[in-house]
């Protein structure tokens, strides 16, 4: 049976894990309300990659680890994706998964010169993305939780840029017809944001905190990506 994989490429805090779970956890919560079944690949903890006709969709997480680090089981990731994308599997990257996506097509990855984002930020669509089924029902700007130092710096030629913001241009870009990245994290929740600045030791931690608010049209984007994977099934 096919099913939406969530390809593991690390893990989260030991204290943000036991209070909330793992990155994979926060993703089923709004994925598994498609009804598909869900697969957990632990790449990062050595598990193997599935053939790309296994899947309705593929999501890969976000990570501690850094791109740029060209450790071996995020080098099998990154040169899995063109075969996922040649099948026409829908695919999703989520902030380490949006920069392997943009680095397995060309793109160019790197620490972000404006340096970390982290907390909930706002997000603005480009005139492109109004008619893109991953962002149907999302407003043209709306918040979502990020906490990332790398970036996708330069895009692979073939993809068309969907939305960003001043700190990072490229917060979102779509790569034919299937295949996405965004550089925020549409699973994260309220506590768990707040968790992440607390465990950084954010010098204004206190003011980001402060800051931090739902993010529903972001999280529209996942289960809208849930809904593309079940009607590829």
């Amino acid at each position: 049976m096919k099913n939406l994989c969530i390809i593991k490429a690390g893990t989260t805090y030991r204290s943000t894990l036991q209070a909330f779970g793992d990155f994979e956890d926060w993703i089923g919560a709004v994925a598994g309300e498609s009804g598909m079944p869900l697969r957990v690949v632990d790449a990062a903890g050595g598990e193997p990659l599935p053939p790309p006709s296994l899947s309705c969709g593929v999501i890969v997480t976000g990570s501690h680890a850094m791109v740029t680090d060209n450790l071996p089981w995020s080098l099998a990731i990154e040169a899995w994706i063109p075969s996922l994308l040649a099948g026409g599997v829908p695919f999703l990257g989520i902030c380490y998964g949006h920069q392997l996506l943009g680095r397995a097509l060309g793109g160019r990855v790197g620490y972000n010169p404006r340096g970390r984002e982290i907390g909930t930020v706002r997000v603005s669509l480009a005139r492109e993305a109004s008619a893109d089924p991953l962002f149907r029902g999302v407003g043209a700007h709306f918040y979502a939780h990020a906490i990332h130092e790398q970036s996708v710096l330069e895009l692979p030629s073939e993809a068309t840029l969907l939305g960003g913001n001043a700190h990072d241009p490229v917060h979102v870009f779509r790569v034919g017809q299937c295949a996405w990245g965004v550089q925020f994290h549409p699973e994260y929740t309220v506590s768990v944001m707040k968790e992440y600045i607390m465990a950084e030791g954010e010098s204004r931690s206190v003011e980001l905190l402060a800051e931090v608010r739902d993010t529903p049209d972001a999280r529209l984007v996942l289960s809208n990506f849930a809904s593309l994977a079940a009607s590829h099934c």
